[in-house]
């Protein structure tokens, strides 16, 4: 709770990276709270008002994964909605290329990875660009949190995509500050 809020603030990018972990730990705690707190909440350094919030937080992301039906895989809505509005964000970043040319050209560099990546999926199972971008973060995250080593063509492609999405997380935090596009009907 305490780091979701941190990096909600700061870098939406890691927020939704973080959640992906969250999730992921309480899977690996079978969705019990009591496996939560022991192996989780209790490596907190916190008083114990904090604590029952942040226990609070983690029994509510159970409830969530359970009946959003995404126990065993799968993402809850809260990091479907940050997609959503970073997609939204891109579009109009891309739409708007006199505004955002570095957007637009950062985005065109890692577009032949995102194609990469979204070939090795059957059709079918493709996910949009962005979760592709995410999809392949959290995986060398993964990756790097077992201690495996990444190819160069592998930390090349991570470098260009990490750069790209924390662009796209900067205008995001600015859009939230300040919006950067306008509502169509009163621009007029």
């Amino acid at each position: 709770m305490i780091i979701a809020q941190q990096k909600r603030n700061e870098n939406i990018a890691e927020y939704l990276l973080y959640l992906w972990q969250v999730e992921d730990i309480l899977r690996a705690c079978k969705l019990d709270i009591n496996i939560v707190d022991k192996t989780v909440i209790a490596r907190y350094d916190v008083d114990d008002k904090t604590r029952h919030e942040i226990r609070e937080w983690y029994e509510s992301l159970i409830q969530m994964m359970e009946m959003e039906g995404v126990a065993e895989r799968g993402h809850i809505r809260v990091c479907h909605n940050v997609l959503i509005r970073l997609n939204d964000l891109h579009s109009q970043l891309l739409a708007d290329q006199g505004r955002f040319p570095d957007y637009h050209a950062d985005y065109y560099r890692t577009l032949p990875y995102i194609v990469q990546l979204r070939a090795t999926l059957p059709e079918a199972e493709r996910p949009g660009e962005l979760e592709t971008c995410f999809n392949a973060l959290y995986g060398v995250m993964m990756l790097h949190l077992q201690g495996k080593e990444i190819t160069q063509d592998t930390a090349a492609a991570i470098s260009q995509i990490s750069h790209f999405i924390g662009m796209l997380a900067a205008y995001f935090k600015r859009d939230e500050e300040k919006p950067l596009f306008g509502d169509d009907l009163n621009d007029n």
